[in-house]
C-alpha cells in the first residue's frame, strides 16, 4: 500500500512537472506566436501604410493626369477653334480676293468700254472737224488748232474799213453761208475774236476790235445760231497776221476770226496752232 501510494505520489509529481513543463512550453509557444503575430501585424501595418502612400501618390498622379488631360483637351479645343477661325479667315480672304478680282475685272471692262467709247467719240469728232474744215474752207481760210478750228475773215473775205466795225451788205452772204454751216454743230462753242491794224492806241483798238467781234456775233445770232454757244472778244492790234505798216498789211490785220471749239474746252483767248 505504501509503495502504491509512493508510486502514485511520484506519478502525480511527474504529471505536475509535465503539466508545468507543458504550460511553460505552451506559454513560450504562445509568447513566440504573439511576438511573431505582433511583428507580422507591424509588417502588415507598414505595408498597409506603404500601400496607402502608394494609393495617395497614385491618386495624386491620377488627379495630375486628369488635370493634364483636361488641360490638353482644353488646348485641343482651343487649337481646333483657332483652326476653325483660321479656316474661316482664309475662306473670307479668298472670298474677298475673288470679289476684288471680280471688281477689278468689272472696272477693267468699264475702263476698256470707256476707252473704246472715247476713241469712237474722238474719231467721230475728228470726222466732224474734217468735214467742217472742208465746208468752211470753201468760204474762207480755215485751219486746225489744238482745240478745234479757226476761220479767218480778213480782207480776202470780209473787209472792215479803217476805224469801222459795221458789216457791209456785200459780205452778208458770206456770213449767212457760215451761219448755215455752224447751225449743224453739236457739242461745240463758237468764239468770235476781233482785231485791228497798228494805227491808234492799244486801249482804243481793244474797243474797236471788240465792236467788230460783237458785230459778227450778232449777225450770226440773227442768222439762227444759238446765242448760248456764241461769245465775242477783242484783242486790238495784237497778233498781226501780216507784219508791216503797208495798206495791204493793215487791211489784212483788220479782221475777225471765228473759233469752233468743243464745249468741254474752256479758253479765254484765241486758239493756238496744234502741236
Amino acid at each position: 500500500m505504501m509503495d502504491s501510494a509512493k508510486s502514485q505520489g511520484k506519478l502525480a509529481l511527474a504529471l505536475g512537472v509535465i503539466a508545468i513543463a507543458l504550460s511553460l512550453v505552451l506559454g513560450l509557444v504562445y509568447l513566440t506566436s504573439v511576438h511573431r503575430l505582433e511583428g507580422e501585424l507591424a509588417r502588415l501595418s507598414r505595408q498597409t501604410e506603404g500601400l496607402h502612400q502608394l494609393v495617395e501618390r497614385a491618386q495624386e498622379q491620377s488627379q495630375m493626369s486628369a488635370q493634364r488631360a483636361s488641360e490638353s483637351a482644353a488646348n485641343a479645343r482651343a487649337a481646333a477653334q483657332q483652326r476653325d477661325l483660321a479656316k474661316q479667315a482664309q475662306l473670307n480672304s479668298e472670298a474677298q480676293a475673288q470679289l476684288a478680282r471680280e471688281q477689278a475685272a468689272t472696272e477693267q471692262q468699264q475702263a476698256d468700254q470707256a476707252t473704246q467709247q472715247a476713241e469712237e467719240y474722238r474719231r467721230e469728232r475728228e470726222s466732224e472737224l474734217q468735214q467742217l474744215q472742208q465746208a468752211l474752207g470753201e468760204i474762207a481760210e480755215t485751219r486746225r488748232t489744238a482745240m478745234g478750228l479757226v476761220m479767218t475773215l480778213d480782207s480776202k473775205s470780209i473787209r472792215f474799213d479803217f476805224d469801222k466795225a459795221n458789216i457791209k451788205p456785200e459780205y452778208r452772204d458770206i456770213l449767212n453761208r457760215i451761219a448755215g454751216i455752224l447751225m449743224t454743230l453739236k457739242g461745240f462753242t463758237v468764239a468770235v475774236y476781233g482785231y485791228t491794224d497798228d494805227i491808234g492806241t492799244q486801249a482804243y483798238n481793244l474797243q474797236l476790235s471788240q465792236r467788230r467781234a460783237e458785230a459778227v456775233r450778232e449777225f450770226l445770232v440773227q442768222a439762227g445760231i444759238s446765242p448760248t454757244i456764241m461769245s465775242a472778244k477783242g484783242f486790238g492790234k495784237s497778233d498781226p497776221r501780216v507784219p508791216g505798216g503797208s495798206d495791204q498789211a493793215r487791211a489784212a490785220n483788220r479782221r475777225v476770226e471765228i473759233a469752233i471749239v468743243e464745249s468741254k474746252v474752256i479758253t479765254n483767248g484765241p486758239p493756238t496752232e496744234p502741236n
